[in-house]
């Protein structure tokens, strides 16, 4: 059974969010083929950059978090990414982040290399987990595979697709806007890397 990480470990640099939230700027897509706004930072724990065209994220002790956020104040959207999982332990979690206000408070949508998902939240720095702890979802390819990432927010309703396949839908009026943030995650061992491609964000 996974468990929840309890050493929540930053190696992101991450803007303020500012603004309504609207939906202007929308759409807007990154295929991560050109000079990147991405806010990340990297030390000796992990590593996050946008090479090759692609955001990669690289975990390389246990019980670790990385991310880099897109510096975007947004409302209501559909995001839609490619996650792959190139290497490391299937013991793993990675995602998307989304209305996020700062580091110690957001949602957040997993999906590990073993095939589970979660949707929880952190406000001020405690995880709240939105309906089941780590549950499995036939959606989602297992291992050194892609999986592409769906996350629908329209007002107080949140809606999380795998692969075309809904595997959660929660409604939560915590946060209203923020911005959006590509992770991943250990458990037990480090050396999880996953690279993200192909974002695009609509309006909902």
């Amino acid at each position: 059974m996974k468990q929840a990480l309890l050493l929540f470990a930053l190696t992101a640099l991450l803007a303020g969010c500012g603004g309504g939230g609207g939906a202007a700027g929308l759409p807007w897509s990154d295929d991560f083929s050109s000079l990147s706004t991405w806010q990340a930072e990297s030390d000796a724990a992990a590593q996050v950059s946008v090479e090759a065209g692609v955001l990669r994220v690289f975990v390389a002790v246990p019980n670790q978090l990385a991310w880099a956020t897109a510096g975007r104040d947004l409302r209501d959207f559909h995001l839609t990414v490619e996650a792959t999982q190139i290497a490391g332990p299937d013991d793993n979690e990675y995602g998307v982040l989304v209305r996020l206000q700062d580091p110690a408070n957001f949602y957040r949508f997993s999906i590990s290399g073993d095939g589970y998902v979660l949707v929880d939240k952190f406000v001020a720095g405690q995880m709240e987990l939105m309906g089941a702890t780590w549950t499995p979802a036939e959606a989602i390819r297992q291992g050194e595979a892609s999986n592409v990432l769906e996350v629908i927010c329209r007002g107080d309703e949140m809606t999380f697709i795998v692969n075309g396949s809904e595997v959660a839908r929660v409604r939560d009026t915590t946060f209203t806007h923020g911005d959006i943030g590509l992770y991943a995650g250990t458990f037990y061992e480090g050396g999880v890397e996953v690279q993200f491609d192909n974002l695009r964000v609509t309006e909902p």
